[in-house]
């Protein structure tokens, strides 16, 4: 095989040019679809409607932290007033330093068009250098509208990183493994929000009851939680009505007991403002000082979430709504705990309920019970919105995603994932009984998540956005100098919870490691074992066989050239239908990809082979709905297709046409001296696909002479080749699938069997079939069973 590629590509005339005029990229077909993309301006009345609601989505779990934060701060108690101001300056400076500069002011600018989280930035690289490590992207898909991408010059300093990052396949991985960790850990975070939140806010029970037994509590949060998880299929839409008041009526509440606290109780908490007093509280505090910095860490989780819930909002309306509302109410309820707490030293335990007036305290624990159900639907958003973000980038297992608004494309629902999560939530939630423990994991999962946003964000500055290395290095030092501190304090608890979201991280990350590693190795094998198309078209309309009645969808993860899976079909069956439908659906780096560009057809060899290939290409967000209809959506596509072909046919450039007749030639002679050669061989060539200038839907710049009789022939080969089709469709459409067993190779080590032949097999046989995923009916399904090596 190595000597014959040797030959193609040094002997021209041979099979190796013969793809190359026969399988070209889809550059035309692709650029028909670019449209101007129009950057959204909103008004100054809208802009501030939107910061109002984004306080609903966006900022419930951070405004909830004052619930538990100097409990696990203080978990044995205070001892002087100079511990409390200490680790209020400490909460100070640390909501100022990483939500309020770092997120709200650096990484929300980052976004993905509109779109937050860890991967976006990593699609946003993907785009900017090839890192990807499943290489399935074209040129052709940079003519996207939602795909952009930066120029360097060539000895600038992006174009040495992006040359670095290039350079290796290990760089890639480690990439990968880095996004997957913070990806996995994320998820954690999704299952302890919920736990602590809602176990902390139904902890104001006892306030008012002090001999009321712990595992009330806890019973009273499992019963909200299964609520919770349970109502999860009917959408955020239904209720999110209520979210934005309900979260702003609580930042009001907070802010204003805090100020009423001050006033109250001790104003000379406010010197607390004073940096210094950090100093003093962590020399006097040796002793206990992870203890208290991973209480401290509390009082910003919450903060991934202004960056992965970002997709409805405007960065400025969020902007707008943290420094008016948030950041100041965050203030004051942490002050007028502080004051509090100073006058009242025992009752640390249960400080914000204890802080609350009495004639308010019933409304209160009612607004902190429905704020911390809020802030836990956010976490739970999310997480669907990552396994949704992995699973287009084929790092997770294939799953169900519901589409629950009609309104909003974000707002999804995955019931796997969700009674996971339930199950999961439930555990740890009566498992440990209190927020200490919990608190501790909680922190972990959320300084994991913040490093490796740190840590993209170092790439993102250089490639995106072309920054100074000078601006990177103070970013990077300013936010590990911060963030490296607490990241030691939490993983001096593991012993003490924090083994909780580890455990959970590891357990998803080698679900979501061992898919994406078996799904590359099946990417590769069908590029290495793809068919010639100069093979194909070698063997004459009939392809060799005989061409039946009917429309055949052949599937592929390959965006040009002929599968595998098509070869191994007709080898072992006499007969092919009369339309051949190559279709790849493929996943690109993009937020989402319109639906008007989202199909790229093209003819593949002479009309009468009557062989077409649609490459069919999703986002990260885009999602098959349930009413959809993917036959018909291609069926219309392959018609709409011929139909333009056939308008536009003969109206090229004289130049141009003459050309492609010359390069026609030479494919016709070419292909005829390889067959007599008997080159009828497997290829592993190029990504390439068949097309000449004349059947590209192009306008032309001068038409040609006798363009009348030439627009008369094409409209009768159109109104002949529509009614073949029609017939065709009328006989009966079969979707062609892969049903593919992946198995290690004999001489694989005892890791590698356990993975592919045991974990993975277990992947693929509870996660749903691409059939089921694109609706593809029972009775039209055709599976061809192979065996991958890898």
């Amino acid at each position: 095989m190595a000597s014959t590629s040797d030959i193609e590509t040094t002997n021209p005339g041979s099979m190796w040019e013969l793809d190359q005029d026969l399988d070209v990229p889809m550059d035309e077909e692709a650029s028909r679809l670019k449209n101007m993309y129009i950057e959204k301006k909103f008004s100054s009345v809208l802009l501030l409607r939107l910061a109002f609601q984004s306080l609903g989505v966006v900022f419930g779990d951070l405004g909830t932290s004052p619930l538990y934060v100097f409990y696990n701060i203080f978990p044995h108690g205070v001892d002087n007033d100079e511990d409390v101001i200490g680790a209020l300056s400490l909460i100070i400076y640390t909501l100022t330093l990483i939500p309020l500069m770092k997120y709200v002011f650096v990484v929300l600018r980052a976004n993905d068009n509109g779109q937050g989280g860890t991967f976006a930035l990593y699609s946003l690289l993907c785009r900017h250098a090839k890192v990807s490590t499943i290489p399935n992207q074209h040129k052709t898909d940079e003519e996207l509208t939602t795909y952009s991408r930066q120029t360097y010059e060539e000895n600038s300093l992006a174009a040495k990183v992006k040359r670095w990052l290039e350079g290796h396949a290990y760089k890639k991985n480690c990439l990968l493994i880095l996004v997957l960790i913070g990806t996995c850990t994320a998820i954690g975070d999704g299952i302890l929000t919920p736990a602590i939140s809602v176990l902390s806010a139904t902890g104001g029970i006892r306030v008012q009851n002090p001999k009321m037994s712990t595992d009330v509590v806890v019973i009273v949060a499992v019963t909200i939680l299964i609520g919770l998880f349970s109502m999860q299929h009917y959408g955020t839409d239904k209720v999110g009505w209520l979210f934005a008041p309900l979260v702003f009526l609580w930042f009001i509440l907070i802010g204003s007991v805090g100020a009423f606290n001050i006033h109250k109780y001790n104003s000379s908490v406010l010197k607390a403002y004073n940096p210094v007093y950090i100093y003093r509280f962590l020399r006097r505090a040796k002793s206990e000082i992870w203890t208290s910095l991973g209480g401290v860490m509390l009082s910003i989780t919450g903060t991934e979430a202004l960056f992965a819930d970002l997709c409805h909002f405007p960065v400025l309306a969020i902007q707008i709504a943290f420094t008016l509302v948030v950041f100041p109410c965050l203030l004051l309820a942490y002050t007028g705990q502080a004051a509090y707490i100073i006058v009242h030293k025992d009752h640390v335990v249960d400080a914000f309920y204890r802080s609350i007036p009495d004639t308010i305290y019933w409304p209160a624990f009612i607004i902190a019970t429905l704020a911390a159900i809020v802030a836990s639907q956010a976490t739970i958003s999310a997480t669907y919105s990552i396994i949704k973000q992995a699973l287009a980038l084929g790092c997770f297992p294939r799953v169900s995603v519901v589409h629950t608004s009609k309104k909003f494309l974000g707002q999804i629902y995955i019931p796997d994932i969700n009674w996971v999560l339930m199950i999961l939530c439930i555990a740890v939630t009566a498992g440990f009984k209190n927020q200490i423990q919990i608190g501790n994991a909680y922190g972990t999962a959320v300084v994991i998540v913040m490093l490796v946003t740190t840590f993209l964000m170092v790439p993102i500055m250089l490639l995106v956005w072309k920054s100074h290395w000078i601006l990177v290095v103070t970013f990077l030092v300013l936010s590990l100098m911060v963030e490296f501190p607490y990241f030691i304090a939490c993983i001096n608890k593991v012993d003490e919870g924090g083994w909780v979201p580890l455990a959970v991280a590891i357990t998803f990350f080698i679900i979501m490691y061992v898919w994406h590693f078996c799904t590359v190795k099946q990417y590769e094998f069908e590029m290495h074992s793809k068919v010639s198309m100069a093979w194909i078209l070698g063997l004459g309309p009939s392809l060799g066989l005989v061409r039946v009645p009917g429309i055949g969808f052949v599937y592929t993860e390959l965006a040009s050239g002929v599968p595998h899976i098509f070869s191994h079909f007709i080898t072992n069956l006499p007969a092919i239908h009369s339309v051949v439908v190559f279709v790849c659906v493929k996943y690109l780096p993009v937020y989402t990809v319109p639906v008007e560009e989202r199909f790229v057809m093209k003819r593949i060899g002479p009309k009468n082979f009557h062989m077409f290939r649609c490459v069919t290409r999703y986002g990260y967000k885009d999602i098959q709905k349930k009413h959809d209809d993917f036959e018909k959506m291609l069926l219309d596509r392959l018609l709409i297709f011929v139909r333009l072909e056939s308008m536009m046919d003969g109206y090229s450039d004289s130049e141009d046409f003459t050309v492609s007749e010359q390069k026609v030639e030479r494919s016709t002679n070419a292909l005829l001296m390889s067959e007599k050669a008997g080159s009828n061989t497997l290829c592993s060539g190029s990504d390439l696909s068949y097309s000449s200038s004349h059947d590209s839907i192009v306008l032309a710049k001068s038409p040609l002479t006798g363009n009348n009789s030439l627009t008369r022939y094409s409209s009768q080969t159109y109104r002949d080749e529509l009614e073949f089709l029609n017939s065709c469709k009328d006989a009966g459409v079969v979707h062609i699938l892969g049903n593919t067993i992946v198995r290690a190779r004999r001489d694989s080590g005892i890791i590698k069997r356990i993975v592919v032949d045991h974990l993975y097999a277990f992947l693929r046989k509870v996660c749903r079939e691409h059939s089921v995923i694109f609706n593809v009916p029972h009775e039209s399904l055709l599976n061809v069973g192979q065996i991958y090596y890898i």
